[in-house]
């Protein structure tokens, strides 16, 4: 094998820059991938097993960090560790200003559990990588009797090979289609469980016997369950609501249409839909209508078409120039939008292959995947073909319809017993301990409101105390928020100190303390902190140097910018603040040349 190495940092593809931006505590954007095997899982083992897939995929070793104008994976020397399961089921991974890893193994009895973010990979991505670490597992478990060590995949395949980013290698601007306006799809609208816990689903049935069923149709497995699932969220409709389509959401592995061994996502999707209520709504009219149109959208042609007008909006002279934060709310917005044109889900992660001789060792492998609305997922191992929907809804009754469709067709389902560990439920503590925050920073305010009122009324105290009660709030609702990366915390808390106390002054009759004294002490202590906090937690200068240079330039600038103005009249501390920060940024140029010039590289590539 060629010897694996990586990038330092790398872009993300065009599907990660969506999920980065649109994920969220409740939108989680992770997926789980599983294998249930026919004995009991061995938690050291199963670490032994990760250690050795993780030589052969690198690439999963990433955090998320944050340019000015896009996210990007940096190369972390992080290394995953192995733990029974502990919490819901495809709970959140990224936390913004965290640095963590984007996937995560656990264990419970006989189940391996492999959830990822999706930013990270798509399903063929983490089909690949549960495989390998399947393999390995049992192959350090039954080497003894005899179990031999095979390949999966192609011994020459490269980090590069598993880097590429097959959206920008056949991304053609000449070959883009036209944007057709799209219908409102109906929408699923059910009470959410309460705190929205994600509800889970599964069964499984017989690949034989849906193959059997779908040929005598003459279509393919995923026509033959996409009818089914449109039908059975017709049942749910109502004549009025019937004036809308029901649209389903079909990825679609683009690896099987453009050559690629990327691990990265790599995928586009199709979107399936049919309008009830014109007469023709039989289970064989909408399986009709979908065979056409799988056959006219399933096309080279076509799935060109729609990957290169998604890549184009990221590739837009004036918008890719567009800041983060803005581009983020923009993708957000979009998102919401496009939601209202798909009614669900419907994702075929196809067919999971294991060799013959670990195949006997294996149960069935399942995936799912968090979600807003409803969705469901297939793979097969074997005969077994395992569904699995996912929604945060209370009602089971488009699960009930679908299964009852497939009865109909000859297909019988068997259902999977839920199988969590009791204390695998969402953690809502931090939000809990937020809430009590604010809970009581309301009620010292409306309580000194009070206090005002009744005893001197006619002092208007009150004002300053909601004034004071809010900056208090802002400080240590950002030292809280920002808990996870305390050299950004810093830097918030320059900013929040530096132009609330101007704020303070100007409303107080602007006596000059806040530019004269205030703002030169809070520069100069941030950056003694920032130093302080990467020396104690060991941080090498790529993780320092864009708080540093924003810091030192902060503190220089706006000084300048007051003296130069006349606004500043005692200068001694404004002087001394800008002399020291600009040695401070001296020395990052003079001493860390080359990680400043990649930190900033990093931070504004676009």
């Amino acid at each position: 094998m060629f010897q694996q190495r990586r990038a330092y940092w790398r872009n993300l593809d065009n599907a990660a820059k969506m999920f980065s931006a649109a994920s969220s505590p409740k939108d989680t954007r992770v997926f789980r991938f599983y294998c249930v095997l026919k004995e009991k899982i061995d938690g050291s083992v199963l670490k032994m097993a990760l250690d050795q897939t993780i030589q052969k995929y690198p690439v999963f070793l990433s955090v998320m960090r944050k340019g000015l104008f896009w996210h990007y994976l940096e190369k972390s020397d992080l290394r995953p560790i192995v733990r029974e399961e502990y919490k819901e089921p495809c709970s959140h991974l990224y936390i913004r200003d965290k640095k963590e890893l984007l996937f995560e193994v656990t264990y419970y009895k006989n189940r391996i559990n492999f959830e990822v973010f999706h930013a990270l990979t798509d399903g063929t991505g983490a089909t690949e990588f549960l495989r390998e670490l399947v393999k390995n597992y049992l192959y350090l478990m039954h080497e003894k009797d005899g179990l031999e060590n095979v390949i999966l995949t192609e011994q020459d395949l490269t980090v590069k090979d598993q880097e590429e980013d097959g959206f920008g290698r056949y991304y053609n601007p000449d070959e883009r289609g036209t944007r057709k306006k799209k219908n409102h799809a109906y929408q699923i609208r059910r009470e959410s469980k309460e705190y929205e816990e994600l509800q889970i689903g599964e069964t499984t049935a017989s690949v034989k016997e849906l193959l059997e069923v779908s040929r005598k149709h003459g279509v393919s497995m995923s026509v033959f369950l996409t009818a089914a699932m449109i039908c059975a969220i017709h049942e749910e409709q109502s004549k009025i609501q019937e004036k809308k389509p029901v649209i389903l959401m079909v990825p679609v592995n683009l690896r099987k249409i453009f050559p690629s061994d990327s691990m990265l996502n790599f995928f586009s999707y199709i979107e399936p839909g049919y309008r009830f209520g014109e007469g023709k709504d039989s289970f064989d009219d909408v399986l009709e209508a979908t065979k056409q149109y799988f056959e006219e959208n399933l096309s080279k042609e076509k799935i060109a078409e729609r990957m290169n007008n998604l890549i184009a909006y990221e590739k837009h002279k004036i918008l890719k120039w567009a800041p983060l934060e803005l581009k983020n709310r923009c993708i957000k917005m979009g998102a919401k939008l496009a939601e209202r044109e798909v009614t669900a889900v419907l994702s075929n992660m196809s067919v999971v292959k294991m060799p013959p001789e670990y195949a006997k060792y294996i149960e069935r492998f399942g995936v799912y995947t968090s979600t807003m609305r409803t969705e469901l997922c297939v793979c097969s191992f074997g005969d077994t073909l395992s569904f699995a929907f996912t929604s945060r809804y209370d009602s089971t009754n488009i699960q009930r319809n679908f299964y009852r469709i497939l009865k109909e067709q000859g297909i019988f389902v068997k259902k999977v017993e839920p199988d969590y560990p009791k204390g695998a439920k969402p953690n809502y503590e931090g939000k809990k301990v937020f809430q009590i925050f604010n809970f009581c920073c309301i009620a010292a305010v409306v309580l000194c409101i009070m206090l005002n009122l009744v005893l001197t009324p006619d002092l208007h105290w009150w004002i300053f105390a909601v004034a004071g009660g809010f900056s208090m709030w802002l400080a240590f609702a950002t030292g809280y928020l920002k808990r996870y990366n305390l050299l950004k915390n810093a830097m918030w808390q320059l900013l929040i100190v530096s132009i609330g106390s101007i704020l303070w002054d100007i409303f107080t009759g602007w006596h000059r303390w806040s530019v004269d004294l205030v703002l030169p002490l809070v520069c100069l202590i941030v950056e003694i902190l920032m130093e302080l906090i990467a020396r104690i937690q060991s941080h090498p200068p790529k993780e320092y140097m864009i708080y540093y240079v924003m810091a030192s330039v902060y503190s220089m600038v706006l000084p300048l910018i007051l003296m130069a103005t006349g606004v500043i009249l005692y200068r001694a501390f404004a002087v001394i603040c800008v002399g020291l920060s600009f040695l401070f940024f001296i020395r990052l140029l003079l001493f860390r040349k080359k990680e400043f010039k990649e930190e900033m590289y990093k931070k504004f590539h676009v």
